[in-house]
């Protein structure tokens, strides 16, 4: 026993002594009588042992008095409890009557007794500990007043960081009422009224439920206040254990974006993936990095990580290492378009499901210079994956497309367009199952805006845009991956999947959005439009003006009906492809207007 515990147990022996003594000066209006006295000093001969083995029975010695909590008052009560029942059957064993009222006032006094004071030690060792720096802690109010923000209050206690000074709510009924000390002040519409009288700088959007139009609002309030805006994590990370209510972070765009949550068939889904050998290509980028860390939460047989570059590859294996140390994983280098190389990998491991993610997907940079490599790439290294898929009896391939695939108007999007014919002409009535999956934009992912937006933010701006009215659909990489998983397990072979991508966002909003999150106003940073790239599309689409789509029961994702080719046409396709000529950009963009007739290149319009 050390020396604390010691300490604790003697206290506790105190309190029921001093508890005993008391319930009888209680009873007989403080002055005992002899003859009670002496009855009441005999019963403390078992009263005391009984009740030091029922808190020793109960574990009350187990805990930290500085932390005292609802477990320990629980505790406490169920030990008082027990002596509360046992005692009156000792003392009429022993022949010691005691008054009823004693063995009612006892229990009472001694849960006040050694509840109080455990809970008065934390109060002072607390103030002792935090009470100081407290006061030193940055002023910040909290927008809310739910069950988020009453956590939320109760975390910060302890923090060097930030001193919360009072809450914001819409709810009237809220107003003027406390929260673990803390008073709601008013409505989130007085935020800049009630920082400015407060001196406070800061402010903590504490509503993870809420809608992400409600979220927005708060953003805006906060900026026209000129108050630096957090957050907490979403109720989905709450609820799924992954962060806690205090891990306060910066307002990010997907808050701003707001999407339904995706609902995953998950008993689908573990029997596509448990315990199955998976290959992901173009597993370091942005989506296929998202895929694979998807993926591991089914605990697959087998991942291989397959990728050209060998330092994407080797952060995603890092990565793994510490995240996922028990699912096996197999880190493969090599082209796409090494058909050896390719058949190998197939050949060791035998993958029955395959995602793939390998691509050249930047419009610009296929667009002038390597047009041919962006075909080569994204059309003859799907074919040769493809086929091997065929020869090694992949069960599912899955093929991420790009919304650019329709109607395209680059190299890019025409190339991910053949790689989708490519995979419905090689689908058969029996073995490997085809399936594509179109969607837009992602948040963050590697070569898009939002990275550069941030970089040139950093730097004092200004952001550079091509076009005030450009739009474009996003979506969460996580999101976008949880789809495209989903996609895999409906699809029964040769479906091109299309993603709910929800309303399309101009870019000039984003860059706005970005400048308030960053703590600026449009006024510090210029936005400077330079004007469309080529290849680039002003708007983007979904689905192709010849075709149509079908619903699913799942609410995310249709079917786009699209035009199929045969082997015939493959044949000639491949033909091409494997022509010694290193094509140049023109001729490139001339053939391919034969192969894919919707493409029409910009320059050409």
């Amino acid at each position: 026993m050390n020396p604390r515990s010691f300490l604790a147990i003697s206290h506790d022996i105190a309190a029921a002594l001093l508890a005993w003594y008391a319930s009888y000066l209680l009873r007989f209006n403080l002055e005992i009588p002899e003859f009670y006295f002496s009855q009441m000093s005999g019963s403390l001969a078992f009263v005391l042992p009984l009740q030091t083995l029922l808190f020793w029975s109960f574990g009350l010695y187990r805990g930290i008095w500085k932390y005292a909590s609802i477990p320990d008052l629980k505790k406490i009560l169920l030990a008082v409890g027990t002596g509360m029942l046992t005692i009156p059957t000792l003392t009429y064993m022993f022949h010691h009557p005691v008054p009823r009222s004693v063995l009612i006032l006892d229990p009472i006094l001694l849960l006040l007794f050694m509840g109080g004071s455990r809970l008065a030690y934390r109060s002072w060792k607390e103030k002792k500990l935090y009470g100081v720096s407290q006061l030193e802690g940055k002023p910040v109010l909290i927008l809310g007043a739910g069950d988020a923000a009453a956590n939320l209050v109760k975390s910060l206690e302890r923090s060097r960081e930030w001193r919360v000074v009072g809450l914001l709510d819409n709810d009237p009924m809220k107003h003027a009422r406390m929260i673990h000390g803390i008073r709601v002040l008013g409505a989130i519409a007085d935020l800049g009224e009630i920082a400015k009288n407060m001196s406070v700088e800061n402010a903590i959007i504490a509503m993870p439920s809420a809608s992400h139009t409600e979220r927005r609002e708060a953003l805006e309030i906060c900026a026209a206040a000129g108050l630096k805006a957090l957050t907490v994590p979403s109720f989905d990370d709450l609820i799924g254990g992954k962060l806690t209510i205090s891990q306060i972070r910066k307002v990010e765009l997907d808050d701003l974006l707001g999407r339904d949550s995706v609902q995953l068939d998950m008993g689908g889904l573990n029997e596509l993936l448990a315990g199955r050998t998976i290959l992901v290509t173009g597993a370091g980028g942005s989506i296929g990095s998202e895929l694979c860390r998807q993926i591991a939460k089914f605990k697959p047989g087998k991942l291989i990580l397959f990728d050209l570059s060998e330092f994407s590859l080797y952060g995603i294996e890092q990565e793994f290492k510490g995240d996922f140390p028990e699912i096996p994983i197999i880190c493969s280098i090599g082209d796409i378009k090494n058909e050896a190389r390719i058949r190998q990998i197939l050949e060791s491991h035998r993958p029955e499901v395959v995602f793939h993610a390998a691509a050249y997907k930047h419009v610009p940079l296929m667009e002038e210079e390597n047009a041919w490599e962006a075909v080569r790439n994204n059309v003859m290294g799907t074919y040769v994956l493809a086929r091997a898929a065929l020869e090694f009896g992949v069960m599912k391939f899955v093929l991420v497309s790009t919304d650019k695939a329709v109607n395209p108007t680059n190299v890019m999007g025409a190339s991910k367009r053949l790689a989708e014919l490519v995979c419905q002409s090689m689908q058969k009535n029996k073995g490997t199952r085809f399936i594509m999956v179109r969607f837009g934009n992602v948040l963050g992912s590697t070569g898009s805006v939002i990275p550069k937006f941030k970089a040139q933010i950093e730097k004092g701006g200004p952001i550079t845009i091509t076009h005030p009215e450009i739009t474009r659909y996003f979506m969460s990489i996580p999101e976008a991956a949880q789809l495209v998983l989903q996609a895999g397990l409906m699809g029964c072979g040769g479906e091109i999947f299309v993603l709910d991508m929800g309303a399309p966002v101009k870019i000039v909003d984003l860059a706005r959005d970005l400048i308030k999150l960053s703590g600026f106003n449009e006024g510090e940073i210029d936005i400077v439009y330079t004007g469309l790239r080529p290849g680039e599309k002003l708007f983007e689409e979904l689905l192709a003006d010849d075709e149509q789509t079908l619903p699913t029961h799942h609410p995310k994702l249709r079917i786009a009906k699209a035009r199929h080719e045969d082997e015939a046409w493959l044949t000639g396709l491949l033909l091409w492809l494997n022509e010694s000529e290193v094509k140049n950009d023109q001729k490139v963009r001339a053939d391919l207007v034969r192969w894919v007739p919707e493409y029409v290149p910009t320059r050409h319009r």
